[in-house]
């Protein structure tokens, strides 16, 4: 039987699978943010647990910097606050970050291909719905949204319940054709 990308790609990267096809996915490539970040951060701190493959993760802040004249910096303080919570934390941790004032700085979901960071075949989560557009480029990719303290901690492994089937619909609608998940349930982390 023919297997699509999506298939291939799934069972590349299965560490464990029950019965109910619950599946914990291995993942390569964690992106993070300002936004959805500090919560999980702050987590690991809280519980003394560690973070997981520094080598995987690449940060940028993106949702709160001025898109124009930077040289003001950031007016809003919740913004900046923000920011320079994801600044200190990638700097404490050894997270390969692109600070606001970095040539290599832009959209999460722009830097991850422009940089090299988003490659064939790989598996990636972002805390950010928009994550799963790196399909375009032959990953799987999930916004994981407010799990991303779990991805970070725990060996970058996803836990997904699928339902019915993992395989794309025959006529995907437009959401369903970037995530081929289609009709399955929310994902859930370990």
């Amino acid at each position: 039987m023919a297997r699509t990308l999506y298939d291939k790609l799934w069972d590349d990267h299965v560490v464990y699978e029950e019965e109910d096809g619950t599946a914990v996915l291995y993942i390569d490539r964690h992106l993070l943010h300002e936004v959805t970040s500090p919560q999980a951060f702050e987590g690991l701190q809280l519980a003394q647990r560690p973070l997981w493959r520094n080598s995987a993760n690449l940060a940028v802040s993106d949702h709160n910097v001025p898109t124009t004249d930077r040289t003001m910096g950031i007016s809003d303080p919740i913004s900046k606050l923000q920011v320079d919570t994801l600044d200190s934390n990638c700097d404490r941790l050894g997270i390969t970050q692109y600070k606001m004032h970095d040539l290599r700085q832009g959209i999460v979901h722009v830097i991850g291909p422009e940089q090299g960071a988003t490659l064939p075949g790989m598996t990636i989560v972002c805390g950010d719905s928009h994550t799963s557009t790196h399909g375009a480029f032959g990953a799987l990719a999930f916004g994981i949204t407010a799990r991303v303290k779990p991805s970070l901690a725990a060996s970058l492994s996803l836990s997904c319940p699928l339902g019915a089937g993992r395989t794309s619909p025959a006529k995907p609608t437009s959401p369903k054709a970037m995530n081929p998940l289609g009709r399955a349930r929310p994902l859930r982390l370990l």
